[in-house]
């Protein structure tokens, strides 16, 4: 059977969550999250942001999140500027706009959105009422690439959503690689501080499901729960989410899963280098992207799943390697071993 790097959900859950839901299985609590794991849970969250007025909602995924956050926030008119890479622009299947907000698609390079590439896009709708408003900037960190967002980079662009009236939204469903990349300058706090909402996901680090929305503006916290219900993701066994978020969360479990991840594949981001690869773009988290010759992924394929991402030229395509808390040393070494053979 071939080892997937397709993803970093592939494998169920850390056997301490399995433990902890045992553990808990038979006691009783209330349901729709005011069980004692899921208040527990987001004090956690909450110290760990220094934001004791923030809200932290659980839901089951990262498209849910995404699609309950951006309806929530958006007046009928209001739309979403976002990355073509972006996941809710490439992989959500139109979520965004069944609900009535139009999302403008911005090219770049690294998967990170700057003042200038949003600016660009209200600069070519000012046609009020006759056009859309923009009212909510989306990025993600780590990137669909990978890439990272810089504490700089993050405050600019709050700074500028700010002067704008403009909501910027954080898709973290790789938050944890984020911050405990190599490269990495930001902290839990800075996100809340420089974010009008994020969330920390599970489903991609550890966990069998779940995504922990927070919203630090107060004035996008009202009647919340109104949406999280009428879109289906008000659980009444809250408890299975609030369990795995207090287990990843109480003493940082959830960031040494991340690290481990991104040491694996940084592991294999030095093997590919030193058989001369390039790479798509410059990554430092679990995702890494060599360009290989179609006869270099025809050979690896024959031992590993993974996405081949994009085409370079007749010749060339960039691959997409993706680490996980559950990556041994052992697949790691196999498949280094494979890359230094490469033809």
């Amino acid at each position: 059977m071939k080892y997937s790097f397709k993803n970093d959900y592939s494998e169920g859950c850390h056997p301490r969550i399995l433990e902890a839901l045992v553990k808990y299985n038979s006691i009783q609590q209330n349901g729709y999250g005011l069980d004692e794991y899921s208040q527990n849970a987001k004090e956690i969250i909450l110290k760990k942001i220094n934001n004791p007025k923030a809200e932290v909602h659980f839901v089951s995924g990262g498209t849910q999140a995404n699609l309950i956050v951006i309806s929530a926030f958006l007046r009928p008119h209001e739309s979403v500027v976002a990355v073509e890479t972006g996941h809710i622009f490439t992989n959500e299947t139109g979520a965004i706009e069944a609900t009535g907000h139009k999302v403008h698609g911005v090219a770049t390079k690294d998967g990170k959105l700057k003042p200038e590439d949003v600016q660009k896009i209200m600069d070519l709708h000012t046609n009020i009422p006759h056009q859309v408003k923009q009212k909510l900037v989306y990025i993600s960190n780590s990137t669909e690439v990978g890439t990272i967002y810089s504490k700089r980079e993050l405050q600019d662009l709050y700074e500028f959503c700010q002067e704008k009236k403009l909501y910027l939204f954080l898709d973290g469903a790789r938050l944890g690689h984020a911050l405990t990349s190599e490269t990495n300058d930001l902290t839990l706090e800075d996100i809340a501080k420089y974010t009008d909402a994020f969330y920390l996901g599970g489903t991609k680090n550890g966990a069998l499901i779940g995504e922990a929305i927070v919203i630090s503006n107060e004035n996008l916290q009202k009647e919340f729960g109104f949406h999280l219900k009428q879109k289906g993701a008000m659980l009444a066994k809250g408890r299975l989410l609030g369990i795995q978020f207090q287990e990843l969360l109480k003493d940082d479990l959830y960031f040494e899963l991340a690290k481990h991840a991104n040491e694996k594949a940084m592991e294999i981001k030095k093997a590919f280098k030193e058989q001369g690869c390039s790479f798509l773009a410059e990554t430092f988290t679990n995702q890494i992207f060599p360009i290989l010759t179609q006869s270099q992924i025809d050979q690896l394929s024959r031992n590993y799943d993974f996405y081949v991402w994009k085409k370079i030229d007749e010749e060339q395509s960039a691959i997409r390697i993706i680490t996980s808390w559950a990556t041994t040393d052992e697949i790691v070494a196999n498949f280094t071993n494979e890359i230094k053979n490469l033809k």
